[in-house]
């Protein structure tokens, strides 16, 4: 039985013994394990089944620990950590060799970001080493926000979720990397691409790759329901071509009405993007419960987090 507490110091004892803890943050709960065990990591990848060759996200708590991990920090790094950190953003940059390759998928950089959550933050400064967490879920599948999300993933087989409450953001971090120290996005998330670029200047896009991703979350096929999803952008067209199934639409702001619908999840009724962002994966999950036939999704404004919210649905969704 998955044990959900608020105990940090359980939580440390148990990620001492290279165990491993689901742990929330303000984008999605992670499945957290030290660094530099070996039994940890593969644990990590074991237990979501994920492809070793996607990498991993490392958690610290201080810009500082910095110097630790990595070789250099690009000037624009170090801009864009000063105003986002703690924060939704993940930045990639050439590693020291004290990180392990395991968590790197063999690249000679490392994915990190500290995470803007108090218990998290708490747990990271109770522990001699950073944590990798990439997000509490099986491989593929809608990512958690809340624990109870993570418990009924792996209910048995993980030993603890500390208990952080509904991230507030819902969806995952940003991540941004250098080539030649100049920023590269590889993933959309809950920070915009233009918040960012308002900080330092244009940004290459470079966010879909299915060998050997840069980062996670690059893979076309991510962050799924099991039920058949869509993307529309005239929901109510689309759904007239199948009257007689069980369908589960999720909208940006406006009800539809059909006899086709068994459940309707609308994100922001005020139409508030970061709402929206925040709602998006625990109606997904919701939907994902009601046995339904389809699942089909409006298409957002594609601007701002919009962007973020497109992304997350066009990878959920059939070709």
């Amino acid at each position: 039985m998955t044990l959900i507490s608020k105990d940090i110091s359980k939580a440390v004892d148990i990620l001492n013994q290279e165990e491993l803890v689901a742990i929330p943050t303000e984008t999605v709960y992670g499945l957290a394990g030290n660094i530099y065990s070996e039994k940890a990591i593969k644990a990590i990848f074991e237990m979501k089944k994920r492809p070793f060759f996607n990498p991993l996200i490392v958690h610290i708590h201080s810009i500082d620990q910095l110097e630790d991990l990595v070789l250099e920090i690009p000037e624009k790094a170090r801009t864009l950590a000063n105003k986002f950190w703690p924060g939704s953003l993940t930045m990639v940059m050439k590693k020291k060799a004290i990180v392990p390759d395991l968590i790197t998928a063999g690249k000679d950089t490392v994915a990190l970001r500290i995470p803007d959550h108090p218990a998290a933050l708490e747990l990271l400064k109770s522990l001699h080493f950073p944590l990798a967490a990439p997000s509490a879920n099986p491989f593929g599948s809608i990512s958690p926000t809340n624990a109870f999300h993570v418990a009924d993933y792996f209910q048995n087989i993980l030993p603890m979720v500390l208990e952080g409450g509904d991230c507030r953001n819902g969806i995952e971090s940003t991540i941004i990397g250098f080539e030649n120290e100049e920023p590269v996005l590889y993933r959309l998330g809950s920070i915009s691409l233009e918040s960012i670029e308002k900080v330092i200047g244009k940004i290459q896009v470079k966010n879909k790759a299915e060998v050997a991703p840069n980062a996670p979350g690059m893979l076309s096929r991510h962050y799924a329901p099991s039920t058949t999803t869509y993307l529309e952008n005239d929901i109510q067209k689309f759904i007239e071509q199948f009257p007689n199934q069980r369908i589960g639409l999720l909208t940006f702001k406006n009800k539809i009405e059909n006899a086709s619908v068994v459940r309707q999840e609308v994100l922001s009724e005020r139409g508030d993007l970061k709402e929206a962002m925040s709602n998006l994966y625990a109606a997904l999950h919701r939907l994902d419960k009601m046995n339904l036939d389809m699942i089909v999704a409006e298409k957002f404004p594609d601007f701002e987090l919009g962007k973020s919210i497109n992304d997350r649905l066009e990878r959920a969704t059939k070709k």
